[in-house]
C-alpha cells in the first residue's frame, strides 16, 4: 500500500466497521465518555480475552466499583469471580488493586495522560498505555496490537517484527489525523475480515490497496 493510499483506506474503513461489531474499549468510550479509568481497567482485562469476554467481565466488575478508591476495597477474591474467565484473571484481580493503590497514593486517584508514567503501572504495557491516551483522554497515541501489527504489514504499509517496532513505525509515517481511528478500525478489520489464518480477501472492501504479504491461503 502506497503513502498516498491511506486517506482512501482510512475513509473505506471508516464506513465499513460502522457495520462490525465495535472494539471493547471503544464500545466503553462511546458508551461512558471519556473516562480513563475505565478505559485502563477495561483495557487490562482484554488482554489475551476475546472482547465478548471482556465486556461482560467489565460490567460486572464496574458494576461493584467504578473509581480507584471503591476498587481497592473489594477483596482480590470478589475480583476474581468478577472477571473470571478473562484470561490470566488471577493475576490480573492482584494487579487492578495495586494500580488502583498507586493511582490514589500518588496521583489523586486520577489516571496520569503521559505515557511514559503509564508504563510505570504493574501490567501495562504500550498498548494499553496508548489506548488509555487515545480512548479515556482523546489525545494522540497509536495502539497497536496483533490486528493492528499484522495488517499494517501484510498491507504493506510497514516492515517491521512486532508491535512495538510497529508503533514506532506508523508514528514516523501515519498521518497524525489517522493515529486515534487507526487501532479502531483495523482491530475491527482483523477481528472480522483481516483474519490471521485464511483471511477473507474475496470480501475485502480494500483488497485492491493491499500487498497481501504473507498471505498464502485466502477465502
Amino acid at each position: 500500500m502506497n503513502q498516498s493510499d491511506i486517506p482512501t483506506v482510512m475513509q473505506i474503513l471508516s464506513e465499513e466497521t460502522r457495520k462490525l461489531p465495535t472494539p471493547i474499549v471503544s464500545e466503553y468510550a462511546i458508551k461512558e465518555g471519556r473516562n480513563p479509568f475505565k478505559a485502563l481497567i477495561s483495557t487490562v482485562l482484554s488482554l489475551r480475552t476475546k472482547d465478548s469476554t471482556t465486556s461482560k467481565a467489565t460490567d460486572r466488575l464496574f458494576k461493584l466499583a467504578d473509581n480507584p478508591k471503591e476498587m481497592q476495597k473489594l477483596p482480590i477474591k470478589k475480583i476474581e469471580e468478577a472477571i473470571y474467565p478473562v484470561g490470566f484473571y488471577i493475576t490480573k484481580a492482584k494487579r487492578i488493586p495495586e494500580i488502583c493503590k498507586i493511582l490514589i497514593e500518588k496521583y489523586n486517584s486520577v489516571v496520569p495522560d503521559e505515557i511514559d508514567i503509564l508504563l510505570t503501572l504493574p501490567g501495562v504495557g504500550r498498548k494499553t498505555a496508548n489506548l488509555v491516551l487515545t480512548q479515556g483522554y482523546g489525545k494522540l497515541g497509536i495502539c497497536v496490537d496483533t490486528h493492528v501489527h499484522r495488517i499494517s504489514n501484510r498491507l504493506g504499509y510497514v516492515k517491521t517484527k512486532n508491535p512495538e517496532e510497529t508503533e514506532f513505525a506508523l508514528r514516523k509515517k501515519l498521518p497524525t489525523a489517522y493515529w486515534i481511528s487507526y487501532n479502531d478500525y483495523l482491530v475491527a478489520w482483523g477481528q472480522n475480515v483481516c483474519k490471521p489464518i485464511s483471511p477473507l480477501c474475496s470480501q475485502c472492501k480494500i483488497y485492491k490497496y493491499c500487498d497481501r504479504v504473507g498471505v498464502g491461503k485466502s477465502r
